[in-house]
């Protein structure tokens, strides 16, 4: 059973990571797939890139790592990189959409 806390933790801390290329924060810019918390506190997320050959995903992966362990009750972090489906605006929140003068 997933703790709803923890999540809601998760997502603030991943509203402070920011996509290097665009000015907006990579839970609003709709890269992550998915978030989960197991029994044992351990994080999984799942999520994307806005390009496969981004030059800055090692480092991006490195953020969202150390800001998932900074989470208080995260014992530990699991990512998963995906590009199914690939990222597209349509995954943007509309306060990203907002931000970027797309709305």
């Amino acid at each position: 059973m997933s703790d709803p806390i923890i999540e809601k933790n998760i997502v603030k801390a991943l509203k402070q990571i920011y996509d290097p290329e665009i000015p907006v924060n990579i839970y609003d810019l709709g890269l992550i797939y998915e978030i989960r918390v197991d029994q044992e506190n351990k994080a999984f997320v799942k999520m994307t890139l806005t390009a496969p050959n981004c030059p800055m995903a090692d480092d991006l992966l490195e953020d969202v790592h150390s800001a998932l362990l900074s989470v208080p009750g995260v014992k530990d972090v699991a990512l998963e990189l995906t590009f199914d489906p690939p990222w597209d605006k349509s995954r943007m929140s509309e306060e990203a959409l907002l931000e970027l003068g797309f709305l």
